[in-house]
């Protein structure tokens, strides 16, 4: 007999989570700009017509449970493929398993999790039973869905965003939660508000990780015979006090991006934080200790090299020491990069002078700059005339020119902060040399 997915409490064992699952919109906790009243999917619910949908939001957010309520909102079989686990033969069962329905008169929704994970083919496989409404297409994601789903099937659903839980939305969820675990097992177990604050705290926006949290807490209190669940107990009943970490997916790139704006933006105690939290939610140091040195050419540039050395002797310390004495080398780097000054002259200058050079292909070399290791390319004139800057005033061949003929455009022009403040006035200086011997070879 098939397992009624929205009758949890009949499953005698099923887990706080799925006990806990909500049957209508307004069970639902948090979204409320996406299911209160008048709002789109509360809209799409009462519309009476299902439209293909793709969830974006970070895990423990509702997708899922969406995706089922608007199975049992519309009376329609509900499938539920893993991106992860599934692949081609899964889409071929599910086609099946929707023939049917049809011919009995009743819709399917097919729920495919983490459906970034499809490839391009996988995904396209989808598009006939879309568009022949076979099936209504319900995907989930925890990455950018303009970047990992088709273009091809994301025209045919609309995407909606799932924000993380508030703290406020959490701590209901743990009321809740304490309140189901205490009737089902008829136990007097209590949680301190100090212990249920904690705990919505810790969950970082995530509701199932909360749940889960609580259940764990209260069956090891039970289990000890433990009344009263306070902060030290959740100290010593949760082994990994870690913020979630979506490793790879956006809320990684979002706090990289955090952290790597806060030092160009010269606000130390912000750069500072973005990298203890990232620290906090698992990231790699070794990762993080790269991007510091990218930071440091793209950021700071010729403006302070010192930051550069900073950096690496950072990285190299880390990977000396390891974790967690090795991160105080890469906190410091990251206060200096915030302090120093800044310039992307040389970043921009790079870009510029990459795109001129595709644009201008191979124009040839001057022949006075020209090699000339043999006699024939001596007799060629390969090398005549030029002019060796050590043996010039000042070290410098005023008026020369080192570029192929009829181009001469200027990509660095440095800021005037830190060391490229002189690098500026060294260049002007030059500058002016040019202009003297010009003159001088005019008159």
């Amino acid at each position: 007999m098939e397992q009624d997915l929205f009758n949890a409490d009949q499953v005698p064992y099923a887990p706080l989570a799925e006990r806990m699952r909500p049957t209508s919109l307004d069970e639902v906790v948090g979204q409320t700009d996406l299911v209160a009243p008048g709002k789109p999917l509360r809209v799409a619910f009462e519309s009476g017509r299902p439209h293909s949908m793709i969830f974006w939001g970070p895990p423990g957010v509702g997708k899922t449970t969406l995706a089922r309520m608007m199975a049992q909102g519309f009376d329609a079989q509900f499938i539920a493929i893993s991106a992860v686990l599934g692949g081609v033969k899964d889409i071929r069962d599910a086609v099946v398993k929707a023939q049917i329905a049809q011919g009995q008169g009743r819709r399917t929704i097919l729920f495919v999790d983490e459906v970034h994970r499809f490839n391009k083919a996988q995904q396209d496989a989808f598009l006939p039973y879309v568009e022949s409404g076979l099936f209504t297409f319900i995907g989930a994601t925890t990455e950018n869905p303009s970047f990992e789903v088709n273009s091809a099937l994301l025209s045919r659903a609309r995407v909606y965003v799932l924000k993380p839980l508030s703290v406020d939305e959490l701590l209901f969820l743990v009321d809740k939660a304490v309140q189901v675990f205490v009737a089902d097992l008829q136990t007097t177990l209590s949680f301190t508000d100090e212990a249920k604050q904690e705990l919505a705290t810790w969950a970082d926006g995530d509701a199932r990780r909360v749940i889960n949290a609580v259940e764990v807490v209260a069956e090891s209190a039970q289990a000890a015979g433990v009344e009263v669940v306070d902060n030290a107990y959740l100290e010593q009943s949760l082994s990994q006090n870690l913020r979630r970490f979506d490793k790879g997916g956006d809320a990684f790139y979002d706090q990289i991006s955090a952290l790597h704006k806060s030092v160009r933006g010269s606000d130390p105690d912000a750069a500072l934080y973005w990298f203890c939290r990232m620290l906090d939610g698992g990231a790699d140091a070794s990762y993080l200790s790269r991007r510091l040195v990218r930071m440091a050419w793209e950021d700071i540039g010729l403006a302070d090299p010192r930051a550069m050395q900073i950096v690496n002797d950072a990285a190299s310390t880390y990977e000396r020491l390891g974790s967690p004495e090795g991160e105080l080398a890469l906190a410091q780097a990251v206060i200096y990069m915030a302090v120093a000054a800044k310039s992307n002259a040389g970043y921009m200058a790079y870009n510029q002078a990459r795109r001129y050079a595709a644009e201008h292909g191979s124009a040839p070399v001057p022949v006075h700059l020209r090699n000339a290791p043999t006699k024939l390319m001596k007799e060629l004139g390969h090398g005549k005339a030029y002019r060796y800057a050590h043996d010039e005033p000042h070290g410098y061949a005023a008026g020369e020119n080192y570029f192929p003929q009829g181009l001469n455009p200027r990509f660095y022009i440095p800021t005037d902060r830190g060391l490229e403040q002189k690098i500026a006035a060294k260049l002007q200086f030059l500058a002016d040399l040019d202009k003297q011997a010009k003159r001088s070879k005019s008159s």
